[in-house]
C-alpha cells in the first residue's frame, strides 16, 4: 500500500507541475504577445535600412507597410491582455523610431547636403513626436502618429514607381503634420467599430496578397483618410 501511495503522490506532484509550469508559460505568453509584435516591428523596420541600403527600395516599402500593420496591432494587444509595461512602452516607441523614423527616411534617398537635412529633419520630426508630444489626454496624439506618415510615403514611393521629387515634398509635408501640436484622436482601429476592424483586415489582405498599384492605392487612401479627416472619420468610438 505504501508503494502504491507513493506512486499516486508522484503522479500527483508531476501532474501539478506541469500544471503550473504550463500555466506560468501562458502567463509568459500573455504579457510578451505585445512585445513580440513590437521587436516583430524592429525587425521589419532593420530589414527595410538594409534594402534601402542595396538600394531595394520597393523591397523596403513593403516592409513599412508590414510595420505599419504591426504597430496597429501591439498596443492592441497590449491593452486586451492587460500587459502594458514601460519596458514594452520604451521597447515599442524604440521600435516605431527605427521602423517610422530612419528606415522611412531612408527612402528619401540623400543625395547632396539639401536631401541630408530633409532626412535628419525627417529623422528629427519623428524624435520629437515619440518623446515629447504628449498631450495628458486619454486616447488622444498631439502631431501625427508617424507610423501614418510612413504608410504615406510607402504607399506614394510604390504608386509614384519611385519618383524621389515627389516623394521629398511628401516627406516635407509630413514633418509639417507630425511636428504640429494640432490633435489626433486615437484611432484603436482593433478596439473600436467593425468597419474599423474590416480596414484593418483588408489592409493585411491588400499588403500581403495584393498587387502592388492595389496595395499602394489602398494604404494612401487609408493613411489620408487620417491625416485630412481624423475626427470626421476616425474619432475613437469604442
Amino acid at each position: 500500500p505504501w508503494r502504491v501511495a507513493g506512486i499516486f503522490q508522484s503522479t500527483k506532484k508531476l501532474v501539478l507541475s506541469e500544471r503550473a509550469g504550463r500555466g506560468r508559460t501562458l502567463e509568459f505568453l500573455r504579457k510578451n504577445a505585445a512585445n513580440g509584435l513590437s521587436m516583430a516591428n524592429l525587425v521589419a523596420g532593420l530589414a527595410s535600412i538594409l534594402c534601402s541600403l542595396n538600394r531595394q527600395y520597393s523591397h523596403s516599402c513593403w516592409l513599412l507597410l508590414v510595420g505599419f500593420l504591426l504597430d496597429l496591432a501591439d498596443g492592441a494587444v497590449a491593452r486586451r491582455l492587460d500587459a502594458c509595461s514601460a519596458l514594452g512602452a520604451k521597447l515599442d516607441d524604440f521600435a516605431d523610431f527605427t521602423t517610422f523614423g530612419l528606415a522611412t527616411a531612408l527612402l528619401l534617398q540623400p543625395r547632396g547636403v539639401l536631401d541630408g537635412l530633409l532626412v535628419i529633419a525627417y529623422v528629427m520630426a519623428v524624435f520629437a513626436r515619440l518623446c515629447f508630444f504628449s498631450t495628458g489626454i486619454p486616447f488622444t496624439y498631439r502631431g501625427l502618429p508617424c507610423p501614418y506618415a510612413s504608410s504615406l510615403l510607402a504607399g506614394t514611393f510604390l504608386l509614384a514607381a519611385g519618383n524621389v521629387t515627389l516623394l521629398r515634398v511628401t516627406a516635407a509635408v509630413m514633418i509639417l503634420f507630425m511636428v504640429d501640436r494640432g490633435f489626433y484622436p486615437h484611432d484603436k482601429v482593433l478596439e473600436s467599430q467593425l468597419w474599423k476592424k474590416l480596414v484593418y483586415a483588408g489592409g493585411v489582405v491588400a499588403i500581403l496578397f495584393s498587387p502592388a498599384p492595389v496595395a499602394s492605392v489602398y494604404c494612401l487612401a487609408w493613411s489620408t483618410s487620417y491625416i485630412v479627416f481624423p475626427f470626421a472619420i476616425w474619432s475613437c468610438e469604442a
